[in-house]
């Protein structure tokens, strides 16, 4: 297969001269990522937000090489296998999402995360492939012997990470979100078999830590975006209570197969029809749905998908005093107004908690290695930004409920 260059509004031009790389991105099931938004339901905040998986994924495969060449330019022996199976294996990193990306996260395959079923994707392409996907799995599983080929794929300083602040600031125009990862890549080096970041390349990560905090609660966890995410949630939900009593609802095959059905990890693992409905869906699949179901005979499940499509989104108040009696107020306003029992009512009013950590300190550390040959953690460097209080795990509490607006 000949070499592939694509253009990338974000990182220029990409190339893919590796036919391992052209036999992956030309699969049913990679070019699937194409109709998944990155950022799931942002453009609702941010209009320009609708990139996808699928430049994602090349942008992130991109930068895996920029990673390896570097480190080879500094002695650390990568073979050419290396090299391809670590870029493979950061292009199917996000194989396993699902409609929307992290938004429907726990809503079509319940308690099962996107990184079990890119594990089981991986495995399924490389039985397709004839075990060509054998070390890449391995470096994607953190089986592989150099650690540091998993690190560049999934750690607190991977490329994942480098291209999705970088792609997801560029398509929002949050600027707060740049990051300067030509020169984090170029500080790049190996100690004791594990990632690490040369000292004079500090300044450059700790503006990484807070441009990804500074993204979370400006763009990803945006109060109208959580809105918008907690709305197609709740209409997946009311869905599946519907079809469970036994409602027909219409929808793709491939949906309606996960409306009635629920699996566990063992079954993901075991029963192949799961794997084959699940890469059948896609975006288009919820929003198809979603028109169709909005007319439906449910008041509750018509509601919340007019909400969706006219953009009603609910309405979310970070922290709020005096919840409780809020809480109670909201409900009954809207009660009057819907007509709708206690229980159906959850869906209109509610309240819960979101949370972002943005420096894991006991999770996989970033290592900075100093001039005398030793490693120390990011958060341990003396005068470092990244201290205790921003390593700490930031949970909001939230208060949700329908506006009361028409759909006209």
């Amino acid at each position: 297969m000949k070499s592939k260059i694509i253009n990338d509004p974000v990182h220029g031009f990409l190339s893919f001269p590796e036919p391992e790389i052209l036999k992956i991105t030309d699969h049913p099931i990679f070019q699937r990522l194409r109709n998944i938004m990155q950022m799931g339901v942002a453009h609702f905040v941010y209009p320009g937000a609708v990139h996808t998986r699928f430049l994602h994924s090349l942008g992130a495969c991109h930068l895996m090489g920029k990673a390896l060449d570097e480190l080879h330019v500094k002695g650390f022996e990568v073979s050419a296998e290396e090299r391809t199976a670590a870029r493979l294996a950061i292009l199917l990193h996000d194989i396993g999402h699902g409609p929307f990306s992290h938004a429907l996260e726990n809503s079509i395959l319940g308690d099962i995360g996107h990184e079990d079923v890119s594990r089981v994707i991986i495995k399924k392409l490389n039985n397709e492939f004839g075990g060509m996907l054998d070390t890449a799995s391995q470096i994607f599983n953190y089986t592989y012997p150099k650690k540091y080929l998993h690190q560049l794929v999934s750690s607190q300083l991977d490329v994942d990470r480098l291209d999705y602040l970088s792609r997801d600031s560029f398509y929002s125009g949050v600027s707060e979100g740049v990051i300067g990862y030509d020169r984090i890549l170029k500080m790049l080096t190996v100690s004791n078999n594990e990632l690490a970041v040369e000292e004079k390349g500090i300044y450059s990560v700790e503006k990484f830590i807070v441009a990804r905090h500074i993204m979370y609660w400006q763009v990803y966890l945006h109060k109208t975006v959580l809105g918008a995410e907690l709305l197609l949630v709740n209409i997946l939900k009311r869905a599946k209570e519907l079809t469970a009593a036994g409602e027909k609802l219409q929808a793709t095959p491939a949906l309606a197969f996960f409306l009635t059905q629920t699996f566990s990890k063992q079954e993901l693992e075991t029963a192949s029809e799961i794997i084959d409905q699940f890469c059948a869906l896609d975006d288009s699949d919820i929003i198809i749905a979603i028109k169709s179901w909005s007319d439906c005979g449910d008041k509750v499940l018509s509601t919340l998908c007019k909400m969706y499509l006219h953009r009603r989104l609910y309405k979310v108040i970070f922290d709020a005093e005096d919840e409780m009696n809020l809480l109670n107020e909201k409900k009954k306003s809207a009660q009057k107004s819907l007509g709708l029992n206690d229980r159906e009512m959850d869906y209109f009013v509610f309240s819960g908690t979101t949370s972002n950590s943005t420096y894991n300190a006991a999770d996989a550390r970033i290592n900075i290695a100093l001039k005398d040959g030793s490693t120390r953690n990011l958060a341990d460097m003396q005068h470092s930004l990244v201290n205790d209080k921003l390593a700490q795990t930031v949970t909001k509490r939230y208060l949700c409920y329908w506006k009361g607006e028409s759909f006209m």
